[in-house]
């Protein structure tokens, strides 16, 4: 990314916690708001990062996929029936359901992402269309199957799914039995409770997929083929890179990054299911996606300055007994809530420069 991108996070970042300092700073530390606001936006962001990783991986093969939305929603709706069905049915505890609810939300991206992959490089269907196609089957899959298993008559599935725990009580447990003291041994736990530190285990997750993605991109074989084939897939089929398989890998692992997204929504964030809850988030990863460049700490940025937005509508909420009363109109969501929706329209206007996707982007091979 070139300094007017990195220049327009960190004002547009700085701006947004400024304004609920500025407001609630006078009853509150400031201290405590900027961890709050810290602490919120990494939360927020982690469907956008791994959505935007999501996009990354299709198209820097070549493969326009506008259907991330639709996996997110279709793995939030799958991964929250498993832990529900191996919780509830199954009797298995809480942990190992949580464990499959979240690996059956990554397989459910990656089934949709196949879908997508089969209809976009074997038919060669236009990407756009099929990237439709796939948020319109979630939409209607997922509010089907809502209303007819829990909602309909002779539902066997009663309760909610339990809510994953933060890394805190985990690294408690662990730093006690490694010391052979209590949860407060070494006083790690402590020290970082409450603090951006302490994030649930798909935030986490996504930082280091951050980390990971770049790696695979630029310093791999396996990268360099993926770069190659969604810059000139004739040259990379002539040097014996199979075009084809490569693309399905790439958008079935992207499908997977979904996946994961989906999961945040219902399994780490709230403990259920609501219809089109994940709101859009899968077409703001894609400006997040644009906005870094198809770079994976590129898009990681953008997608932080969409959690500070959105971080912003929720710790204005959260502070709302010390909102003076000239500021009072800020309490209303929908006021705040446009902030994200702003910023991508300016984002995808191009406004903050020029991007350059890879040039093979959204091209059929044809061999």
């Amino acid at each position: 990314m070139d300094w007017r991108r990195f220049s327009f996070i960190g004002f547009i970042i700085v701006f947004l916690f400024s304004v609920v300092v500025l407001i609630g700073g006078s009853k509150i530390s400031p201290a405590i708001i900027i961890s709050s606001m810290l602490t919120t936006t990494i939360a927020v962001a982690t469907p956008l990062t791994l959505g935007a990783l999501s996009g990354i991986f299709c198209e820097r093969a070549g493969v326009v996929n506008i259907g991330i939305e639709g996996m997110m929603l279709a793995a939030a709706f799958f991964g929250w029936l498993a832990a529900i069905y191996m919780n509830t049915v199954f009797k298995f505890n809480p942990g190992l359901s949580l464990a499959i609810g979240v690996i059956s939300a990554i397989l459910s991206g990656g089934l949709f992402a196949l879908l997508h992959a089969w209809l976009s490089i074997t038919f060669k269907v236009d990407q756009i269309i099929g990237g439709t196609v796939i948020n319109i089957l979630a939409v209607g899959v997922t509010g089907f199957l809502n209303r007819q298993m829990f909602f309909g008559e002779g539902s066997i599935f009663g309760g909610n799914v339990p809510h994953a725990p933060g890394l805190l009580p985990s690294l408690s447990k662990w730093l006690g039995a490694l010391c052979g003291g209590g949860e407060g041994c070494f006083g790690l736990p402590n020290l970082i409770q409450g603090t951006f530190i302490d994030q649930k285990p798909i935030a986490i997750a996504a930082i280091l997929l951050v980390i990971i993605t770049h790696q695979v991109l630029f310093n791999t074989r396996w990268g360099l083929r993926t770069r190659a084939v969604g810059e000139h897939p004739k040259a990379a089929d002539t040097v014996g890179i199979n075009v084809y398989r490569t693309r399905y890998i790439n958008v079935v692992i992207g499908g997977m990054m979904a996946g994961l997204a989906g999961a945040y929504f219902t399994i780490e964030s709230v403990p259920s299911f609501e219809p089109l809850m994940t709101n859009g988030r899968g077409f703001i990863s894609l400006a997040a996606m644009i906005f870094g460049n198809w770079t994976p700490f590129g898009a990681w940025a953008a997608a932080l300055v969409f959690g500070a937005s959105q971080a912003l509508q929720i710790n204005l909420q959260f502070f709302r007994d010390s909102i003076p009363p000239n500021w009072a109109f800020l309490q209303h969501a929908y006021i705040v809530g446009l902030a994200p929706y702003v910023l991508t329209m300016l984002i995808l206007t191009g406004i903050i420069g020029k991007t350059t996707p890879p040039a093979a982007d959204g091209q059929p091979y044809e061999k």
